[in-house]
């Protein structure tokens, strides 16, 4: 700033009324006609934000310098501000994030995520995402319209495609209460053996009590045996049209392994197939076909329904029975982490459990007479 009347310089950030030379009352400059103002910018999680509400747009940028430096653009009208452009509907964004990941998701991803956003979040599907003013809120009514692990799926979904496109949204959901998975014991698997024998679930169900997961099992050729062995490499999901469709890799690094045919009749089956052949044994219209045939049996036996997979969890079970190590467990099938093989696969059968009951009171029969004692001196 310059004194009008001796021309001398004032330092702006002096804040003197008067000149510090003359003594004259200075009179500070108006700020220009010309001069851009914008709001000021706001961080919001990891971004910074300027919502321009003339021009009908909110600047998303990583830093406050840049975030200032588009809005002063916008306004000035340098940039065009986009006012006007089709809104981003969640739908939308949820295609942008599959598409976006063509070539590194599995089918059956890419199916889970499809299957989601068909039924998720009926109410505010088609809603632009930058319009919803509480997650919280559209997270509690759809917590009245499914079951929580549902939910949990749903929004695990729907908060990563969110933070893609800027938003931070956090919201609670309820927890969810693992259900006890059905499995048989080592006495129900004979059985289960005896009514599918001959039956059209009969090899897939063999292949599962190996401990094979139903991708794997599907996968299964002829040229997959090398004499007493299977080697599971490869799977077979659903992609997003339901259609089967067959994939070189495993669920993981574990996957691919070397499984033992542990169960003769399995062997035999196997032996009716002449020469190598890379078309598998299983074929199925559906893979629900054979879930269905093997929970069939099970209630012809008067077995609690275990599907596919819990033909894999009576394997890990059966180990246990025997004595294998859960190393040895992990390793025939599949299994990447101790934890998971302990805390979910490895089932004490019932009978297990009554045996080491009846040893413990065994060994406090001797406290028969004494108790007898006590309440009839």
């Amino acid at each position: 700033m310059k004194c009008k009347k001796c021309k001398a310089d004032i330092p702006d950030d002096l804040h003197f009324i008067y000149c510090g030379y003359c003594g004259e009352k200075l009179q500070r400059e108006r700020k220009k006609k010309d001069e851009i103002k914008i709001p000021t910018p706001r961080k919001r999680g990891q971004k910074w934000y300027v919502d321009l509400r003339r021009e009908g747009v909110t600047v998303i940028e990583d830093t406050e310098a840049a975030a200032k430096a588009k809005a002063i653009a916008i306004r000035a009208g340098f940039i065009a501000s986009g006012k006007g452009a089709p809104k981003l509907t969640l739908r939308q964004a949820i295609d942008r994030y599959i598409e976006a990941r063509d070539n590194i998701l599995s089918p059956a991803t890419v199916r889970g995520y499809r299957i989601i956003q068909r039924n998720a979040f009926p109410g505010i599907m088609d809603d632009d995402i930058s319009s919803v003013s509480s997650w919280q809120a559209v997270i509690n009514s759809e917590a009245r319209r499914v079951k929580a692990k549902t939910l949990k799926n749903e929004w695990g979904l729907v908060r990563t495609v969110l933070a893609e496109n800027g938003i931070q949204a956090d919201a609670a959901i309820p927890q969810v209460i693992r259900n006890e998975l059905s499995w048989l014991d080592f006495e129900q698997i004979k059985l289960f053996l005896d009514v599918i024998r001959d039956e059209p679930c009969e090899m897939g169900a063999l292949f599962a009590l190996h401990g094979l997961r139903r991708s794997e099992l599907l996968a299964v050729t002829p040229n997959k045996i090398n004499g007493q062995t299977i080697l599971v490499e490869g799977s077979a999901v659903l992609n997003a049209n339901n259609a089967l469709v067959r994939k070189e890799e495993n669920k993981n690094t574990s996957s691919r392994r070397e499984v033992p045919i542990m169960i003769p009749r399995l062997a035999e089956l196997i032996k009716a197939y002449d020469g190598a052949t890379d078309k598998p044994f299983l074929h199925y219209p559906s893979p629900n076909v054979l879930y269905v045939q093997i929970n069939r049996a099970c209630d012809k036996a008067g077995l609690p329904r275990v599907g596919v997979h819990g033909l894999r969890r009576s394997f890990a079970s059966l180990a246990y029975h025997l004595g294998w190590s859960e190393h040895q467990t992990m390793r025939i099938g599949g299994w990447s982490n101790t934890q998971t093989v302990h805390n979910v696969y490895i089932k004490l059968a019932q009978s297990d459990r009554s045996a080491d009951v009846e040893k413990m009171r065994q060994y406090y029969d001797f406290t028969t007479d004494f108790t007898t004692t006590v309440k009839n001196p």
